[in-house]
């Protein structure tokens, strides 16, 4: 782990290139550029807010604030696993000609989906602003709970981005598993639907980032701090496991990709 914080600072120049190469290189061609962070989940939004009401019958006051704030933090986690899992093999060519630590790749991933995700919050706060919802002592805990999404985005896509070279389909599989976690975490509905079977939610890491998002934001209410600091905990065991996997696999990724 030291090791590779060394090697890290060592090629922190092409750390920072290569984050905003992942920033730009997004938008790279695109007539809006930087604002899709904006307009796309508001797109989600609203066809959200439109349909799902009637499904539901019912739902939370102000919904589409509700919506809003699962709908960001969702996309920058989905976003960080569809491109982290594919960004090894998406730049073999240089990872055949250079050396470099290859863990920039996914630290770059992750580190430029967290970027685009700070530009779209503003979007929160004026949803918070103009629904007369404002603002509590609690958004204090809010870069607490976006730590430990980085934490736990990074984590995963150590681990699927090296799987990903040696096992293709993996990419496809991973981006399944993702779209059938949309619907097993409580962004277009509330977890108190569930009842006392609420708890199977809970095995899932992103209700509690969620969660604790809509306490700190929508409710303005402590997050559960102990379920927190459980997902906390488990996304820096899932990183350092995911380290380990990384480097273990990294052996072979010129010769694979």
């Amino acid at each position: 782990m030291i090791k590779m914080i060394k090697s890290l600072y060592q090629y922190r120049e092409l750390l920072k290139s290569n984050i905003k190469k992942e920033i730009r290189g997004k938008y790279k061609g695109s007539f809006l550029g930087v604002l899709w962070s904006f307009v796309n989940p508001l797109l989600m939004t609203l066809v959200y807010a439109i349909v799902f009401p009637f499904i539901l019958r019912s739902g939370p006051e102000h919904y589409v604030t509700y919506i809003v704030i699962g709908i960001l933090p969702w996309n920058f986690f989905t976003t960080v696993i569809s491109q982290g899992t594919f960004t090894i093999l998406g730049n073999a060519g240089i990872i055949k000609k250079v050396y470099f630590p290859r863990e920039i790749l996914p630290i770059s991933v992750a580190t430029s989906g967290l970027v685009n995700f700070l530009i779209s919050i503003p979007i929160i706060f004026l949803f918070l602003l103009f629904s007369g919802i404002g603002f509590s002592w609690y958004i204090l805990l809010l870069p607490l709970v976006i730590l430990c999404q980085y934490i736990l985005s990074l984590g995963i896509i150590f681990i699927t981005s090296a799987i990903n070279v040696y096992i293709r389909d993996a990419e496809y599989i991973i981006n399944f598993f993702v779209q059938m976690l949309f619907y097993a975490t409580p962004i277009l509905y509330e977890s108190s639907l569930f009842g006392d079977k609420a708890w199977i939610l809970s095995l899932n890491p992103m209700t509690t980032i969620i969660n604790s998002y809509r306490d700190i934001l929508y409710s303005g209410v402590l997050p559960n701090m102990g379920l927190l600091f459980l997902v906390l905990i488990f996304s820096i065991v899932l990183l350092l496991i995911g380290i380990a996997v990384f480097r273990k696999l990294e052996k072979g990724f010129a010769e694979e990709v």
